[in-house]
């Protein structure tokens, strides 16, 4: 009995007279594997439906060494990548390794590897909330294809559940102003590697656009004598008064200087998590 395929039955002539022991003394997989699950107790074996082949002769070998444990199986569904094919190495979503590197939180990544080919009842959860409803039984019996879109959704979600001091470690900072600030990106950034190349060049050094290189430096002279300001509005009619400044050749520079971006959230938002490092982002 498969807990996914159901009963699966297979004919003596299926079973070819497979080798056990290579030229070298040295065990092949079938061998290896049946009495490695025997050595340790094995109870089920959960793997990939391209080893259903390899049931009946480790079962066979089993049997022959006088083991009488029946052992149980979960045959899971082909994962398949964008072309419609199994995923191998070469495709970098394989890899969880890859996966953490470009971001992706550990709870995001197996929110989706038990969303995929089954019907939970949410799409957010986390492992502790699938370890009540998850059963083998109803995990998918056909290919399911990895959707990289619908994981960078997933770890979108995962990432806004996370207290605010603890979304700034995964940006370089220990704040929970900055973990606020990080949360408002999240609008157009789905993973800790996006994030951090969002808030990043608000501390860094600017780059700024030779059209605007003069405002920005009267801007910045404004913003550098500028007293403490609660609100963004004070702040910014503040600086426009000082600097002389209108229209684009005001809010353009203005966003470069505090953000390191022509483009992004609205600055009355930022500004709520910025005000106490503008003498930082302002050098």
């Amino acid at each position: 009995k498969d807990h996914i395929k159901g009963n699966i039955t297979f004919k003596p002539d299926e079973v070819d007279s497979f080798i056990i022991l290579r030229q070298d003394k040295t065990p092949t997989y079938n061998f290896a594997c049946a009495v490695d699950d025997m050595l340790s107790d094995i109870s089920i074996v959960i793997r990939g439906e391209d080893h259903v082949s390899n049931t009946p002769k480790q079962d066979h070998i089993r049997t022959s060494l006088k083991y009488d444990k029946k052992i149980e199986y979960a045959h899971l569904p082909i994962i398949l990548n964008d072309d419609g094919k199994k995923m191998s190495k070469r495709d970098d979503a394989s890899s969880v390794k890859w996966l953490l590197e470009e971001g992706f939180l550990p709870s995001a990544i197996s929110n989706y590897l038990i969303l995929i080919g089954n019907k939970p009842p949410k799409d957010i959860f986390s492992v502790k909330e699938a370890i009540e409803w998850f059963k083998l039984e109803n995990v998918s019996k056909s290919p399911v294809r990895f959707d990289i879109t619908m994981l960078r959704h997933i770890n979108s979600e995962h990432l806004k559940l996370l207290d605010a001091k603890e979304l700034s470690r995964y940006v370089g900072f220990a704040d929970e102003e900055i973990g606020e600030l990080a949360k408002i990106y999240l609008e157009e950034a789905s993973t800790t590697k996006e994030l951090k190349s969002k808030i990043e060049p608000i501390f860094a050094p600017k780059i700024i656009p030779q059209e605007f290189e003069e405002q920005s430096s009267i801007l910045l002279g404004a913003i550098k004598s500028a007293p403490y300001f609660d609100e963004y509005d004070d702040f910014k009619n503040y600086v426009m008064k000082e600097s002389g400044l209108k229209g684009k050749n005001f809010f353009k520079p203005l966003r470069l200087l505090l953000t390191g971006a022509e483009h992004g959230p609205d600055l009355a938002e930022t500004y709520k998590y910025l005000k106490n490092y503008i003498g930082e982002i302002a050098k």
